[in-house]
C-alpha cells in the first residue's frame, strides 16, 4: 500500500501545480497575464490548499481509511477536468464585457473563474495530511513519514510547473490539459479504491470517467472567444493567439486581445500606428538618405508589421534581423501577415539575450516588446540600453514604442530618463489617436531642425516611398518637448511593475479605451 499512497501523492501533487499554471492561461486569456492576474491566481490557489490541508488532517482523524481518501481524491479530480468546461461560458462571457470594458463584467467574471477551483484544489489540499495519516503507523517516525510524503508531493509539483507549460499547453491546448491531468488522477484514484477499498466502490464511480469523456468531445472544435471577425486561435508555451479579420484588414491579438500586435493589408502599408514610426529614426541625422540605411534589428517582430513597411521604404537591399520570443506567432505572421520577405532573418528567444548576441551594428534598433502590463522588466534598463547602444552604427537611432494612458507618462518619463544614460538625444512623439508614444535616441548629438530638413527634402524627391514622408509627417507633428526625469531603472532595480499596474488599474477604472500596441 505505502508505494501506492507514495505515487497517489507524487500525482497529485503533479496535478495540483499543473492545475495551477493552466489556470493561469485559462484566466490570463482573457484577464491578461500581468502579475495582479498571477498574484491573485496564486494567492487564491494557496488559500485553497491552506483550507484543504486543515479539513485533510481532520477528515483524516475521523475516518483514517484508505477508501475515503481515494473518494476525496476522485472527486478532487473529476471537478478539475471539469473546470475548463464549466468555466467557459463565463469567460466568453467576460471576453465580450473585455472588448467593451465593462468593468462590472469583468470583475464579476473573474471571481466567478476564481471561485470555480475552490472545489478541486481543495480537495486536492486534504492528500498529504490524509496520506501522513494512514502511513504513520510508529509515532517515533512521524517526522521522518511526513517529510518523505512531502518531499514526494513536491517532487511531483515541480514535474507538474513543467508539463503544461512546455508540452501539454502547446500541443493540445488548455482544457485538454485540464482533462488529461484530471482523467490521469481520476483513474489513479478509481484503482486506489478499487485496490484498498472495493471493486463495489470503484464502480460506484466509474461514471466519472465517462462523463469527463462525453464533456471533453461535446465541447471539442469550440472556439474560446467567439470574437467578431475571428479567423484563427492558438495557445503557444507564452501566449493566447488570435487573428482576427475586420474591414479587410488582419489583426494579431494576444491573450487579453486589448492589444494590436501587427496588421496587414494586401493593398495598403499605411496603418497609422506606430510601425511605420520605426522607419524614421535615421533621419534625425543631418543630410540622411533611405540608401544611407543598410541593416535594421526589431526586438519584438510580432508577426512583421514593422518589417514589411521598412522593407517597402528601404528596399530588398535592407537586412532585417527580426527577434521575437514566441515561434508560433512568427508562424501565424507567414501564413495571415504575409511575413515571407527574403531579407528577414528571425531569430526565436529572448529579445535582450539575441540582440547582445548579435556580430552585427544596426541602423536602426526597433523595440516593440512592450505593451502595459506585459512589459518585461530587462528590457527597460540602463544595461539594456547599453547592449544596444554598443549594437548601433555610429549614426544609429533606438526607437522605442510604450503605451501610456492620459494624463500619465510616468512610464514615458522613466524609460526616456534611463535611455539618456547612454544616449545623447531624446526625441518623443505621441502617436495621434492612440495610446502609443515613440521615443527616438541617437546615438550621436542631433537636433529636431535637422529632421525638418530632411522631411522637406525627402518630401520633394519623387523616388521616396509615400509611406516614409507620411511616417516623418506624423512625428513632425506630434513631437512632445522633452520629458521630466525620473528614477534611472537598472538590472537592480526597475520598478516596472508598480507603475503599470498603477496606471493599468486607473485607466480601466475609468473607462478607458484599449491599448493599440
Amino acid at each position: 500500500m505505502k508505494r501506492y499512497l507514495l505515487f497517489t501523492v507524487f500525482v497529485s501533487g503533479m496535478t495540483t501545480l499543473a492545475a495551477e499554471l493552466a489556470a493561469g492561461r485559462l484566466i490570463g486569456n482573457v484577464f491578461g497575464t500581468s502579475n495582479l492576474v498571477w498574484a491573485s491566481i496564486i494567492g487564491l490557489i494557496l488559500i485553497y490548499l491552506t483550507l484543504g490541508y486543515f479539513l485533510g488532517g481532520k477528515w483524516a482523524d475521523q475516518n483514517p481509511t484508505a477508501g475515503a481518501m481515494y473518494r476525496i481524491l476522485a472527486w478532487g479530480a473529476f471537478t478539475i477536468g471539469l473546470v475548463p468546461y464549466v468555466a467557459g461560458p463565463v469567460l466568453k462571457f467576460a471576453a465580450t464585457g473585455f472588448e467593451a470594458l465593462e468593468v462590472g463584467v469583468m470583475a464579476g467574471s473573474f471571481i466567478a473563474v476564481l471561485i470555480l477551483f475552490i472545489v478541486p484544489i481543495t480537495l486536492l489540499g486534504t492528500i498529504s495530511p490524509f496520506a501522513i495519516r494512514l502511513s504513520v503507523d510508529d509515532t517515533s517516525k512521524a517526522g521522518q513519514i511526513s517529510g518523505q510524503i512531502y518531499a514526494i508531493s513536491t517532487l511531483g509539483s515541480f514535474i507538474g510547473t513543467f508539463l503544461p507549460t512546455l508540452v501539454t499547453i502547446p500541443t493540445i491546448g488548455t482544457k485538454l490539459t485540464f482533462f488529461s491531468f484530471g482523467i490521469f488522477l481520476l483513474i489513479v484514484a478509481l484503482i486506489g479504491l478499487a485496490r484498498f477499498a472495493s471493486l463495489r466502490e470503484m464502480l460506484k464511480l466509474i461514471w466519472m470517467p465517462i462523463v469527463l469523456v462525453a464533456v471533453a468531445i461535446l465541447s471539442a472544435g469550440q472556439s474560446l472567444k467567439n470574437s467578431s471577425g475571428q479567423a484563427y486561435e492558438t495557445e503557444s508555451a507564452y501566449n493566447y493567439i488570435q487573428v482576427q479579420q475586420q474591414n479587410g484588414y488582419t489583426l494579431l491579438k494576444l491573450n487579453d486581445g486589448q492589444g494590436v500586435h501587427s496588421m496587414y493589408h494586401p493593398d495598403t502599408l499605411n496603418y497609422g500606428g506606430p510601425w511605420e514610426q520605426f522607419s524614421v529614426g535615421p533621419f534625425f541625422y543631418p543630410n540622411r538618405k533611405p540608401e544611407d540605411v543598410k541593416r535594421m534589428a526589431i526586438v519584438g517582430l510580432a508577426a512583421g508589421t514593422a518589417a514589411r513597411q521598412a522593407t517597402a521604404i528601404y528596399g530588398d537591399d535592407l537586412a532585417i534581423d527580426g527577434f521575437e520570443l514566441d515561434d508560433q506567432i512568427v508562424e501565424v505572421g507567414e501564413k495571415y501577415f504575409g511575413l515571407n520577405l527574403p531579407n528577414l532573418t528571425v531569430y526565436i528567444g529572448d529579445g535582450r539575450l539575441n540582440l547582445e548576441r548579435s556580430p552585427y551594428k544596426y541602423d536602426i534598433i526597433a523595440v516593440d516588446a512592450y505593451r502595459p502590463p506585459y512589459i518585461p522588466p530587462h528590457m527597460t534598463t540602463r544595461e539594456f540600453f547599453e547592449i544596444a547602444a554598443s549594437h548601433l552604427t555610429d549614426d544609429g537611432v533606438l526607437t522605442l514604442n510604450v503605451g501610456s494612458v492620459p494624463g500619465d507618462r510616468r512610464l514615458i518619463d522613466g524609460l526616456a530618463t534611463t535611455m539618456a544614460t547612454q544616449f545623447p538625444t531624446i526625441h518623443i512623439m505621441d502617436i495621434p489617436g492612440t495610446l502609443n508614444t515613440m521615443i527616438f535616441a541617437t546615438k550621436q548629438p542631433t537636433a529636431r531642425d535637422d529632421f525638418t530638413v530632411n522631411l522637406v527634402a525627402l518630401g520633394s524627391d519623387p523616388t521616396t516611398h509615400p509611406l516614409l514622408v507620411t511616417a516623418m509627417s506624423a512625428t513632425f507633428a506630434n513631437f512632445k518637448d522633452g520629458y521630466e526625469t525620473a528614477t534611472v531603472f537598472t538590472d537592480d532595480l526597475a520598478p516596472i511593475e508598480w507603475i503599470v499596474n498603477d496606471m493599468v488599474v486607473s485607466f480601466v477604472l475609468q473607462g478607458g479605451l484599449e491599448f493599440l500596441q
